[in-house]
């Protein structure tokens, strides 16, 4: 048997951190590497227990769950964690922001356990979680605030069929829903998308939805 995924979990609200720790624990595949209650504590904690995925708050005292994604997974972080923000709807502006800093995903607060497990399992396996109407809501939302306002950009190193993938990767469609609406095979999919990311430098699908608004690509 491989050896469970190892979550350390940094919230700062006592009750949910237990009930998050309660569930991850409950997994045979799966175990507590650590808690904590702020975000500075979650850096500090993770250099020492190595977790595989962080389950991340936002708002925490000391050091924000932003700030403390950008010191785990941000650019330039030698030895980069699996970040998985929890949020709420009302706090759609700093997941953003999260995910520019890094996070792989992330998930409310009130999604049902089993949405939880699959989340940290599918963020350890180097996937990206995105929920597409969440996506649409979060990125959307800030969509003026992202773009530049010269339109879309010039020149960027994609065929038109890639750049036609990347456009609806950021409407929050999964490789089969794009597969259908283009009538190809979700393993040519899979090839556009490992295109996109390689050519455009961008680790995973969520740094792929942020760059498609940031540059103007989609609405």
């Amino acid at each position: 048997m491989s050896a469970p995924l190892r979550v350390l979990i940094c919230d700062d609200q006592v009750m949910i951190r237990a009930g998050l720790a309660t569930i991850v624990d409950a997994q045979p595949d799966l175990e507590v590497a650590g808690e904590c209650g702020d975000g500075q504590a979650a850096v500090e904690l993770a250099a020492e227990v190595r977790p595989d995925v962080v389950v991340m708050d936002v708002r925490m005292p000391v050091m924000d769950g932003i700030e403390a994604t950008r010191r785990l997974a941000g650019a330039g972080v030698e030895h980069p964690v699996k970040v998985l923000v929890v949020t709420t709807f009302n706090l759609d502006e700093y997941v953003y922001e999260a995910l520019r800093a890094g996070a792989s995903g992330f998930l409310l607060k009130d999604a049902p356990p089993d949405r939880l497990l699959h989340g940290i399992r599918t963020v350890a396996m180097g996937a990206a979680l995105l929920d597409p109407d969440v996506t649409r809501r979060l990125v959307g939302r800030y969509a003026a605030r992202i773009r530049p306002a010269g339109g879309p950009a010039e020149n960027l190193p994609l065929t038109p069929r890639e750049t036609e993938v990347l456009c609806l990767i950021a409407d929050g469609l999964s490789n089969s829903e794009i597969a259908a609406a283009l009538v190809i095979s979700p393993e040519t999919v899979k090839t556009f998308v490992s295109r996109i990311l390689t050519k455009l430098d961008l680790r995973d699908r969520v740094q792929a939805v942020v760059f498609a608004y940031r540059h103007g690509l989609a609405t």
